[in-house]
């Protein structure tokens, strides 16, 4: 058995290439193998957001605190708030991030494929960022 203390993994801004605003990533754990999962709690400042991403496994999101937004491209933009879970499918464009008035943290979970747990794409616009929410998510 391992246990990872709380605070003995250094957190780490989100890189500007990838994220708009303020985002700290803490990561929280990486499976040994032979399984390739990884967890990390990631804090969104207001306004900020990831760029357009996918993953080649999917990803679970778990909102802990605030209240966020996130979209599938072509559907609409949805509110999350703490406890909702969000799946996204293997390789759908997505993102997500805070409202502009609020903060919000989620523990992000993933599965590597051939190495790989991300592919990044351009950031999300202002325009999309700021366009309306769908205040009722998709079951």
């Amino acid at each position: 058995m391992q246990i990872k203390r709380n605070g003995s993994q250094a957190a780490a801004k989100g890189p500007a290439e990838n994220f708009t605003g303020n985002v700290r990533i803490e990561p929280l754990f990486q499976s040994p193998g032979p399984a390739q999962f990884a967890g990390a709690l990631v804090t969104f400042e207001p306004g900020a957001r990831t760029a357009w991403h996918t993953h080649p496994c999917g990803q679970t999101l778990i909102v802990t605190v605030g209240l966020g937004w996130t979209q599938c491209e072509g559907e609409p933009k949805v509110e999350i708030r703490p406890g909702d879970v969000i799946t996204c499918p293997a390789d759908k464009r997505h993102w997500h991030g805070a409202t502009t008035t609020t903060a919000m943290s989620h523990v992000a979970i993933q599965e590597a494929k051939d190495g790989k747990f991300v592919t990044w794409m351009e950031k999300v616009s202002n325009e999309q960022y700021l366009g309306a929410p769908d205040k009722g998510a998709k079951e």
